[in-house]
This record gives structure tokens, C-alpha cells and sequence, in this order.
């Protein structure tokens, strides 16, 4: 039996890094996003992809491969779902949390190899290229100490009134999950609006996540990019406590216990 030709992800040219994306609506349906191929991973193509709601997501010794799912994992910063457990955790002030104090060291952190073998697409490339974009005030990193030991943290990309979360990592019970409570709690009160979460995760569900097909996750890209960023460096010099105070409760986890 004859199959029908595979169509193929957009090749983007190499050494212009101006290039347009083609339209999101093209992205493959098998792999689930694969919208383009190729590129650089320099500062102009970075920003250029997140204003379109497109990332980057490659393994060791693949070509660099250019993402936008449908649909699309969303957190609101005001829909926070936090555990009884959580909150009492977070009243004993166990961790200390800053903003951009050390975004190299987060990034390593993400880049390690997870119990579940997961880490390793974090290729030094990308590593290069995410420091680059935090010089450039626009990625941005929460760190998770205790004590003076960094324990966990997240970092990501920040657009107009968007935050595309990249990763997380954890060292120590409950690290990732504070980093995420004071990241909700500073972009509300700065005026952001959604934060990406690329992909589905049932650990996303329980915390509020939703999923939000890509011609509105598109729109609300489109509509929030041109807001006023948060300019420069995040880090106030402070060493923040949060307390969710903001957050909802998480009824699921309320019940059980």
C-alpha cells in the first residue's frame, strides 16, 4: 500500500536570525507541536519565538527542534491550588527565596539528570543560550535556599504580561512547589496574566493548571506581549518568606485529609 508523503517541519535558515516563524496552525499533529527545524538559539530568534508562543526542545545530538502544542498547558498566577500540607509548611518559614540571585546555578540545576532519567535535554547549548537571554533581563530565575545551600528553583521567559516557565528542579520535600508559590505571588502583584506550562502533567492539574487550545493560547500571547515588561534584574536584594496568602486552597487535597 502506498502511504502518503509525511509532511515535514518548517527549515529555518540558519544565519537570519530575523526569520519569520511560520504560523503556529502548522505545526505537525504527530509529534504534537513540531512546528520548525534548524535556526540558532541566539537572543533575536529566542525572543522572536516566545512572542509567538513557540519554544525550544531538543536532545543531545538532535537539530534544534521548535515547538507550539495544542493544547496548551496554562497557570493563572491568581488560580494557585495549594495544600493544606503545603501551607502549614510554608508558616514554618523553612526556605529562603530569591529572585534572579543566581540564575546559572538554577539552570545547572534543571540540567540534572531527574530519578525519573528526565534532565538531559538541557544540552550546554541551551544552557548558553538561556544565560544569555537573563543578561538580557529576559529570562529569569526563582532560587530555593536553606540555609546558604541552594535546595531548588525554576526559571523561565518573561513577555509582556506572559511567563513561559521552563523548568524546575528540587534537592529538598516541597522546593520546586515554594519556588512556584512566590513566582504566582510576584507576577500577580506585577500584573501578569498567564504562565506557560508547555505540557500536561497530572503535578499541574493538582496545582491548578488548565488547558487551553492554541488558537486562544495564541490570542492571549498576541494580546499580553506588548504590555510593559518588569525591567532588568528581579533580584530586590531580599530574602522572601512567601505565604500564599493569595492562593486558593487545592479542595482535592483539603478532603483527603
Amino acid at each position: 500500500m502506498n502511504r502518503p508523503p509525511t509532511r515535514l517541519p518548517y527549515l529555518l535558515p540558519a544565519h537570519d536570525p530575523a526569520a519569520r516563524f511560520p504560523d503556529v496552525r502548522e505545526a505537525l499533529t504527530e509529534p504534537d507541536g513540531l512546528l520548525a527545524i534548524g535556526g540558532d538559539l541566539g537572543v533575536p530568534r529566542l525572543i522572536n519565538a516566545y512572542r509567538h508562543g513557540i519554544f525550544p526542545w531538543f536532545s543531545e545530538g538532535d537539530p534544534i527542534l521548535w515547538w507550539c502544542p495544542d493544547p496548551r498547558t496554562v497557570l493563572r498566577p491568581d488560580g494557585l491550588r495549594i495544600s493544606r500540607s503545603l501551607r502549614k509548611f510554608l508558616r514554618r518559614r523553612a526556605y529562603g527565596v530569591t529572585l534572579d540571585r543566581d540564575f546559572p546555578a538554577v539552570i545547572r540545576g534543571c540540567s540534572e539528570p531527574r530519578a525519573d532519567g528526565d534532565g538531559t535535554w538541557l544540552v550546554p547549548e541551551m544552557i548558553d543560550a538561556y544565560i544569555a537571554l537573563h543578561a538580557e533581563g529576559v529570562a529569569h530565575s526563582v532560587e530555593i535556599w536553606r540555609d546558604d545551600a541552594l535546595v531548588g528553583g525554576l526559571y523561565g521567559v518573561a513577555i509582556g504580561g506572559v511567563f513561559f516557565g521552563e523548568s524546575m528542579f528540587s534537592h529538598a520535600d516541597n522546593a520546586s512547589k515554594v519556588a512556584l508559590v512566590h513566582l504566582c505571588e510576584r507576577l500577580g502583584a506585577w500584573g501578569f496574566e498567564l504562565i506557560d506550562c508547555q505540557v500536561l502533567s497530572g503535578h499541574l492539574l493538582r496545582l491548578g493548571a488548565e488547558q487551553m487550545p492554541r488558537e486562544q493560547f495564541s490570542r492571549r500571547v498576541v494580546e499580553l506581549r506588548e504590555r510593559p515588561p518588569q525591567p532588568g534584574s528581579w533580584d530586590d536584594g531580599r530574602i522572601a518568606f512567601p505565604e500564599a496568602s493569595g492562593a486558593h486552597p487545592s479542595a482535592e487535597t483539603e478532603h483527603a485529609r
